[in-house]
């Protein structure tokens, strides 16, 4: 059983979203509400996250496309989103709060080697 935290330090924590994707959130340990107000630490730490999580997912998935985002609009603290995006998923190509197109057919590699995997790189 893989925990929703995958990851943790003294700046980030990197946890799972339960999706049909491959789907991880990075969040500030401080509670900053916008990015430009974390300290460089933080901003420094968050880039190198987003950067090989970004390349780990097209490595092992092969994905369409990878998403971030961040909102932050029901959740005011910095937190981003990385999602692997299938042509199959059942959203593409909507995001995955748009309305869903079809039922998903995916079958994708284990998320949980690739968490346990990812947390060697981080």
């Amino acid at each position: 059983m893989i925990e929703d935290v995958i990851f943790e330090n003294d700046y980030i924590k990197i946890e799972i979203e339960k999706s049909e994707i491959p789907w991880l959130k990075i969040f500030s340990q401080e509670p900053f509400k916008e990015f430009s107000q974390c300290d460089i630490g933080t901003r420094l730490e968050i880039f190198k996250t987003l950067d090989i999580i970004e390349k780990e997912m097209i490595e092992y998935y092969n994905p369409e496309k990878i998403n971030i985002a961040s909102f932050g609009n029901y959740l005011p603290k910095v937190h981003f989103h990385i999602m692997a995006r299938f042509k199959e998923d059942s959203f593409f190509p909507e995001s995955m709060w748009g309305k869903q197109q079809r039922e998903s057919n995916l079958t994708l590699p284990s998320f949980e080697l690739f968490c346990e995997n990812l947390k060697g790189k981080l």
